[in-house]
């Protein structure tokens, strides 16, 4: 079956209760609200729907809130906003507390107020750590080899990883740019244990779900760009999905068609569309 390809969301919105809104590549791109978006986040809240954003923003839901509000999207325009790196606070605030004190950071300098109220002390050598955090990196200009010799040190030591972003990638400002999701995805490649917390991992759609309030799965859409976190963690929430083309797929689609990605990812969205827009 073909994925249908609509020209916005209003033809889903009334099959819908609850949707879960991506954040990076559908709502702005890290700098702006993307052309159209806010104009369909009036439409839907003003039909009453519920709204939570899912982000895999590895920070506190706090700050997500207050960043979207300056770059334009106002806190009454959705119902709760949960990121995956409130997800991952809560966990090392609670049972994450049996990996130990000590803590070895691949972080960015933003990314600081993930250690606030923490039982941690953040340890410079990754020999005298008892886990890493991985929040992702500081500049576009970082590579995944560039963390090599600290990543092959902790798999040495048994070392586990929190991952607070499963992303591989996200598109900053027109520009690629790598993500926590790398970084972990490579200490797996080398024997490592990671802890994810964020799309696509069932937990934290659980979340969202008690948010929306919303009974009936089958009133809730999954909104997002990437097929490997947003719509394979809309599938295996048991939600239907749509998909936004114009975001992290978008250089593969210029050179290729949805359907051929589809297949070779083995992951199908319910429906797509250009960008999200009304």
């Amino acid at each position: 079956m073909i994925v249908p390809l609509l020209s916005g969301i209003a033809p889903m919105a009334d099959r819908y209760d609850g949707f879960i809104l991506d954040l990076w590549g559908v709502l702005h791109d890290g700098q702006h609200p993307l052309p159209g978006a806010v104009d369909a986040l009036e439409r839907l809240h003003g039909a009453g729907k519920r709204i939570v954003i899912l982000s895999n923003a590895p920070r506190r839901a706090a700050a997500v809130v207050r960043r979207i509000a300056e770059i334009g999207i106002r806190p009454d325009l959705y119902d709760a906003l949960l990121s995956s790196g409130e997800a991952t606070w809560q966990w090392l605030a609670g049972d994450g507390k049996r990996l130990g004190r000590r803590l070895y950071p691949i972080m960015a300098a933003r990314d600081d107020n993930m250690l606030e109220g923490l039982p941690v002390d953040v340890v410079r050598r990754v020999e005298a750590a008892d886990f890493i955090l991985n929040t992702g990196v500081e500049s576009a200009a970082d590579r995944v080899e560039d963390f090599e010799a600290a990543l092959v040190a902790g798999v040495g030591r048994g070392l586990p990883m929190v991952c607070a972003n499963p992303d591989l990638m996200v598109i900053h400002a027109g520009k690629a740019e790598i993500c926590a999701g790398a970084v972990a995805l490579r200490y797996e490649e080398l024997g490592g244990m990671v802890h994810y917390f964020g799309k696509p991992h069932p937990p934290i759609y659980d979340s969202c779900f008690e948010l929306l309030a919303t009974a009936d799965r089958r009133r809730i859409l999954g909104v997002g760009d990437s097929l490997r976190t947003d719509i394979a963690g809309a599938e295996g929430a048991g939600i239907d999905s749509l998909l936004v083309l114009n975001g992290i797929h978008q250089e593969e689609l210029a050179g290729g068609d949805l359907e051929s990605i589809v297949r070779r990812t083995g992951v199908r969205p319910t429906a797509a569309v250009p960008s999200f827009r009304w």
